[in-house]
């Protein structure tokens, strides 16, 4: 027997974000195989399915890439519905190009199941476009993370050129981003953003680019994109003033 392997976007957090296909495919899993950080109320979604965490944390052990792969290959061939549930959307910074390519090979059929990324949460939480007419035409996302053995990336030149920047995975490397985006030639006042646990009780630290580092340590250690641009202006004078709200989660 051969069964399909669904790559589904958890999303940002908030369980009530999951799209029906999502919600119906959980429901049906005989086998999930989920990332870290995936909140107790999406995983109680899986109604008969055994649950496998092989989550990736930055500076923690983790499940290898390649072994993940084997693993769903050999859950494919013992169970009809199996999931690899993955944080924000499968397609954005979720290594499922590597998964899908690896069970192509095996010749297991793969389905992809969309999710709300966190860039969009984000922005839905603070109520700011991150495209806004005569302000904002271009959006990029990135990451300044790159794999071991990977050739260099362009990242810091990608949103040097962008309206706005959402960065994934840089709050942790604040310093080293802030010396590449200065480099790439962004002033050192442009407006930033960081948002933490978007969609779930989210928080916010305001500030310019050179702020970044000390905008940084504030986390809690949450999930967290680092937002750049114009568009956060508005952010920046009320954190200058210090008079930024206590923000929570606007999810129902």
């Amino acid at each position: 027997m051969k069964g399909t392997v669904y790559l589904v976007g958890a999303g940002p957090g908030a369980a009530d974000l999951l799209t029906l296909r999502a919600v119906r495919v959980l429901a049906e899993a005989d086998i999930v195989f989920h990332d870290a950080l995936i909140p107790a109320e999406v995983l109680a979604l899986v109604a008969k399915g055994k649950l496998l965490p092989v989550g990736k944390r930055s500076g923690r052990h983790s499940t290898a890439q390649t072994f993940i792969n084997k693993r769903l290959a050999d859950a494919a061939r013992r169970y009809r519905v199996v999931v690899r549930l993955k944080g924000g959307d499968p397609m954005l910074f979720g290594r499922a190009h590597e998964e899908i390519s690896y069970l192509t090979r095996q010749r297991i059929e793969v389905r992809v199941v969309p999710g709300v990324t966190a860039a969009l949460a984000a922005s839905a939480d603070l109520g700011i476009s991150l495209s806004q007419r005569g302000v904002a035409r271009s959006v990029v996302f990135a990451t300044p993370r790159e794999a071991e053995g990977a050739r260099p990336s362009n990242w810091a030149a990608a949103v040097a050129a962008a309206d706005t920047a959402v960065l994934y995975m840089a709050a942790g490397e604040a310093r080293s981003v802030l010396d590449a985006l200065l480099a790439a030639g962004l002033p050192p006042g442009k407006p930033v953003a960081i948002v933490e646990n978007a969609s779930v009780g989210y928080a916010l630290a305001a500030g310019t680019l050179a702020d970044l580092p000390a905008l940084a340590a504030r986390s809690a250690g949450g999930p967290a994109v680092v937002m750049i641009g114009d568009v956060y202006a508005a952010l920046q004078a009320s954190a200058s003033r210090d008079l930024l709200p206590r923000l929570t989660s606007q999810s129902a």
